[in-house]
């Protein structure tokens, strides 16, 4: 009797103890990431044709990452900008004069993202690393109301970034950004002439003479929802 109550205890023990240690050996993944971002942006257009980091303004939003695994994650962000330009120190001269532009966006968009090195806490038979380059593409719809026109069209985010576990379930990154749109009036908040609507009368056809902006920002994340994992000693 004695021996089978021991060896029941142990069974509990072992059954009570056995995630724990499963745990311990290998590191515990989680799904979702929720957080925020803050930064700067910049415009892309008539006005700045390919001077990155130009007329720099704020930018802040939330994001929500699912990952899939180590490797590739699923992102969603909303975002809140700023973007301005002006045609005074363009180096050209432009047709009716110069004009200058100042006005908010807002970003909604869905990205998929690779990590160079398998991202995780460092530890276990994973291989994986605290620190991670990573990559990311995908779709996205911008907002742009009045000054002149309410302006609605999609984008296509591209960019890249690096990310670092600061904690088990803490992590902080920075991220460059940019955002490809299908319009050419991101930069046109006059109802009156000059504007910077096509101002040299060339017509805007699939992505070209679009506007496009940029992100430059780091975030800051909380690991949800921990994937649990069987006993199978």
């Amino acid at each position: 009797m004695r021996l089978l109550a021991r060896k029941m205890i142990l069974l509990l023990l072992g059954t009570l103890l056995c995630p724990v240690a499963s745990l311990r050996a290998e590191e515990l993944e989680y799904r979702y990431e929720l957080g925020g971002m803050v930064g700067g942006s910049f415009y892309l257009g008539d006005a700045n044709y390919s001077t990155l980091f130009k007329n720099m303004n704020i930018m802040g939003g939330a994001l929500w990452r699912y990952n899939l695994n180590p490797r590739m994650a699923v992102k969603t962000n909303l975002a809140v900008a700023r973007i301005e330009g002006s045609t005074a120190d363009a180096g050209n001269r432009f047709p009716g004069g110069d004009t200058d532009f100042s006005r908010t966006l807002y970003d909604l968009g869905a990205q998929f993202e690779y990590n160079f090195f398998a991202y995780g806490e460092g530890t276990g038979y994973k291989r994986t690393h605290r620190l991670s380059p990573y990559i990311f593409a995908g779709l996205g719809f911008t907002f742009a109301p009045e000054p002149a026109e309410n302006v609605f069209t999609a984008n296509i985010p591209m960019g890249i970034g690096v990310k670092y576990k600061l904690a088990p379930r803490l992590n902080v990154g920075c991220e460059l950004s940019f955002r490809f749109t299908l319009s050419d009036k991101l930069d046109v908040t006059k109802e009156t002439p000059p504007v910077l609507d096509d101002p040299y009368g060339i017509v805007s056809d699939g992505m070209k003479n679009k506007d496009s902006y940029a992100f430059l920002g780091i975030f800051l994340t909380y690991d949800l929802s921990p994937k649990y994992r069987k006993c199978n000693n």
